[in-house]
Parts: structure tokens; sequence; C-alpha cells
């Protein structure tokens, strides 16, 4: 999903869908928080966003332990994404026990990347299998901007082909692109404030762990069929409609819940 920038304390107030969700999720975190507990002001987290998030690896060390955020919702042994998770929990556990501020800000930023990422439709799409398909042999050579972004085929042909498939009109990462920015684009005047978010979601959230609760939401946001919507149809108005109302409130509900069992989880230990 699109992050935006972390130039000043605003950023992503109308463009990165991350630190729109950091600052709703945080908004409505603060209502459940037990007395005395102590969480990351949403400054500080949004320090760990854009330039200084997941994202900006890509920019600073291309493929050098870069996060892969993708998982299939349909495949239960694909678990990469979930460990991800998982050990972000712990860590923003840890940080919180240990009065750890910086820690804990950075710790809550990732989390809530990985989260969101994982909840995205078009994260969903197998691309990790079609850059290796598409990359071929060269696919751990992606080691640069221009390795990145460049395919080298066999002969002219071969690699103004793959190019296309990656790049032109309805390619892998064009489609991908044009995805996350019309979302940006259909929430900018979003705050998500007036979301609900229950007591019996924290009951449940307390019975079953963060885990089942992703799933379950994983699963119901794969079941809407969204990015295969949008491959075929575009963008149109019930489409940014059901981003505004259905995608991105449960996107910020469950970075809610991943917080609040991290900060739970802090007061036991």
């Amino acid at each position: 999903m699109y992050a935006g920038t972390t130039i000043r304390h605003g950023s992503g107030r109308f463009v990165g869908v991350h630190q729109k969700i950091d600052r709703a999720a945080r908004f409505h975190l603060k209502h459940f928080l037990p007395k005395g507990a102590y969480f990351p002001h949403v400054s500080d987290i949004l320090y760990f966003e854009g330039n200084n998030g997941p994202d900006g690896l890509k920019r600073k060390s291309p493929s050098v332990d870069e996060p892969e955020h993708y998982i299939d919702p349909a495949d239960p042994s694909d678990r990469e994404l979930l460990t991800m998770v998982e050990d972000h929990i712990f860590n923003l556990t840890q940080a919180l026990k240990n009065s750890n501020p910086v820690r804990a800000s950075f710790e809550a930023a990732w989390l809530a990347h990985v989260i969101v990422d994982g909840l995205n439709p078009p994260h969903h799409y197998p691309m990790g299998e079609k850059i290796e398909e598409l990359w071929s042999d060269a696919v751990n050579e992606r080691d640069s901007v221009f390795n990145r972004n460049v395919i080298i085929g066999d002969g002219i042909r071969k690699t103004l082909s793959k190019n296309w498939q990656y790049w032109g009109p309805g390619g892998v990462i064009t489609k991908h692109g044009l995805f996350e920015i019309g979302t940006a684009s259909a929430i900018a005047t979003e705050n998500f404030k007036d979301l609900k978010i229950t007591k019996s979601d924290i009951t449940y959230l307390k019975k079953v762990g963060f885990e089942k609760v992703f799933q379950d939401s994983l699963s119901r946001i794969h079941k809407l069929k969204m990015y295969d919507e949008f491959a075929k149809a575009g963008w149109s108005q019930k489409f940014a409609r059901d981003i505004k109302s259905i995608l991105l409130p449960e996107m910020v509900r469950v970075v809610v819940m991943a917080w609040y069992w991290a900060v739970i989880q802090s007061e036991r230990a």
C-alpha cells in the first residue's frame, strides 16, 4: 500500500495510506488502553513509515534484507507473513514491557505496515512467483534499482516481452500500483474516526489471539475478490465506496487489535 512520506508531522494526512491507517488506529486504540499503559504517540510511530519504513528499503538497499509482504489466503502453509507479524508483536511487547519508546515506535509502525500489506488485495496475488518467472535465474541479482526494475531476457524480443508483462498496461507492477494509487485517492479526505470497534471485538481477541483475528479478516477480504474485480473493470464509484467503507476500516480495526494485543501481552509479562 502507498506509504507517502514522513517529511513533516502532517505527512500522510491526505496521501499516504499507511500513515492514514496508523493515525486512525492510534486514535481508536486510546479508548481501550488499560489505565496507565504506555503506547507510542502517533508522531513517533509515523517516523518509522515512508522513507524509514519497509518501503524505504526498496530504495536504500533493493532486495537486501527486504521484507516481502505477500500472502496466499488460500494456502494454509504460507506462513512467511504471519511469522513477520508474530515477530513484530513479540518485539513490540518486549519494548513496551522494557519502556523502550524508540523500539516500541519502530515495531508498532512496521507491525502495522505488514498487517496492512497482508490484508491488501494486490498482495494476495502471487507476486513472488511471477517475479521468479519473469527474472528466471537472475531473480537473486535484483540488487540495484536498475536490476530490480528492468528485466534482461535472452535477446531483445524476450527482454521487451518480459518488461511489457511487468510494466505494460495490465502488467504485474502497473496493475498493482494503480490499485494502490487509486486507493490513496479514494480515501484522501477520510480519517476513519467514526469506525466502530466494540467490546465484543476485544473479547474475541482475548479469547482466540491475534493470529485468528488476522486470519478471519484475511478470509473475509479475500472472498470479496476486489483485485479480480479491479483487474477486469478498473476503478468505479462502487469500487471506491467499497474501499472506503469495507477494506480500509477493516485494516484500521485489525491494526488496533494487533497493537492492543501487544499491550495486554506486555501487561501480563
